[in-house]
């Protein structure tokens, strides 16, 4: 595993402004992974200023989308050599088992910069309008220098979602990685320089919580896409809205799974574990970590639910069988235990967990737990717990169903289980939720997501994903003028 003693800043890795570093400890065995520079505020006011010049002036700034697109491909091959490593990396700094490391930390990632590259080759950067009044060019331009703020939990897929549309838009990046997951953020970096991305369009700044919100006030920054909780997104959206910055922020959920009365529950809980409901050990703001069942049949989810959850292993995230691997750290784990007790204290019942897996006296573990008898008004329902905690909670009819699930804060994803499509569909159309799938878990990398309500504003993905990182300006021509040259 590597350490890192340099910061990437401006295509060169320099040496830091202070001495302090992070250690990246294993959730699992506790030992060390290794370390990186701690950035401060004079290593972030130099890679805002090396993402400037690269924005405004060199060989970057004059790319065209073919060339960006290019660059792209570049960068997903040197990423696609350094696979394993990076999924490695992933599951040591993290705990994430190490199949999901590979399908949604880096396979995910990829897919992600391949859609991004091909979209720069076909979007129409510039278009021709005839117009009422007169012949315009309606251009979208670069928004401009970029500071990504990456949680924890999915830190190379996350900044993927938002450096790919960086560079499709021919901006610049600085990222922020968090102090958990700072190594795969420089192993990126080497991945950067190895495809001859130009100086200052990628900077590595890790950094805690004050030099991040350091970053956001930064005058010399354009955008902030952050992705982390609802409470640093309101934050970073307050201290947005005043200095009139544009930004992206995708934050919490709570998403419900609505087993319609016809579902095949066996198959359904076949369908959502791990990945759909307790991916990632639970840590992911997509999970569906409510799942509504009708009165008729509540009791036989309950025991599907249950059993589905019981089976699932929990061990070393290395091994390829694992399902459930330790929390981030120590007080991730307090937190979640902390909510179990909550559920207990408010009438809920246990059907499986509740406590700390036997065998493993070392690693931030948590038994995969199920609550039934859950009523929706409870905090284990209404509160992101971001662990492996299942709430089963009961519904009359459809209507109902509807209510219970749009009866939260938040609103970023959701599922729905039956043997009617189009009754499926029915109910996926009225419930409030940025991304919702029909007899499945998906996120289609070609179709914007983002979040309703305290989940977010603003979408990434799709083409939707890259208008967010792009200005439009409108250039009124002559009366008559009707050919005039587009730049793509």
């Amino acid at each position: 595993m590597p350490s890192y003693e340099q910061l990437f800043i401006g295509g060169e890795w320099v040496a830091p402004a202070s001495e302090r570093t992070f250690e990246v400890i294993n959730p699992f065995n506790l030992e060390s992974v290794g370390t990186a520079p701690e950035a401060v505020e004079a290593d972030v006011d130099r890679a805002v200023a090396a993402a400037r010049a690269a924005l405004d002036s060199g060989p970057w700034a004059n790319t065209t989308a073919a060339e960006r697109a290019d660059l792209m491909q570049a960068l997903g091959d040197q990423i696609a050599v350094r696979f394993t490593d990076f999924a490695d990396l992933i599951t040591a700094e993290n705990g994430c088992p190490t199949l999901f490391s590979q399908l949604g930390q880096v396979g995910a990632a990829t897919m992600v910069l391949q859609f991004f590259t091909d979209l720069t080759r076909t979007f129409e950067f510039e278009e021709f309008r005839q117009g009422i009044l007169s012949p315009t060019i309606v251009r979208h331009e670069p928004v401009g220098v970029v500071g990504g703020i990456i949680p924890w939990n999915v830190p190379l897929f996350i900044t993927m979602l938002k450096f790919a549309p960086t560079l499709a838009s021919g901006s610049t990046m600085v990222v922020k990685p968090a102090p958990e997951t700072p190594l795969d953020a420089l192993l990126l970096a080497e991945c950067v320089e190895a495809a001859g991305i130009p100086a200052g369009v990628f900077n590595v700044v890790p950094a805690d919580r004050e030099v991040g919100e350091y970053l956001v006030r930064h005058p010399g920054v354009d955008k902030i896409s952050f992705t982390g909780s609802t409470a640093a997104g309101r934050r970073i959206g307050s201290i947005c809205g005043e200095q009139l910055k544009r930004c992206t922020l995708e934050l919490g959920g709570k998403s419900a799974a609505i087993f319609l009365d016809d579902v095949d529950a066996e198959a359904a809980v076949a369908a959502l574990l791990p990945l759909g409901s307790l991916m990632n050990n639970g840590q992911a703001c997509v999970a569906q970590t409510r799942i509504l069942a009708p009165q008729s049949r509540y009791e036989e989810i309950v025991e599907a639910v249950t059993a589905g959850t019981a089976g699932m292993i929990v061990g070393d995230p290395m091994e390829m069988d694992t399902a459930v691997g330790p929390l981030v750290a120590e007080r991730q784990r307090d937190r979640v235990e902390g909510y179990i007790q909550t559920g207990r204290d408010e009438g809920a019942r246990v059907t499986t967990g509740g406590g700390r897996p036997a065998g493993f006296d070392t690693g931030w573990f948590v038994e995969p737990t199920v609550f039934a008898d859950v009523d929706n008004s409870m905090r284990i329902a209404q509160e992101e717990i971001f662990g492996p905690v299942l709430c089963v909670i009961p519904y009359t009819d459809d209507a109902d169903a509807v209510r219970v699930a749009n009866d939260s804060d938040y609103g970023l994803s959701g599922s729905v289980w039956g043997q009617d499509v189009e009754r499926g569909i029915a109910v996926a159309r009225s419930v409030r939720t940025g991304t919702y799938t029909v007899n499945g878990f998906s996120m289609e990398f070609s179709a914007p997501f983002g979040g309703f309500k305290n989940s977010g504003v603003g979408r990434e993905l799709g083409k939707e994903g890259l208008e967010e990182f792009l200005e439009v300006k409108s250039i009124c021509l002559p009366e008559g003028y009707n050919e005039p040259t587009l730049e793509n």
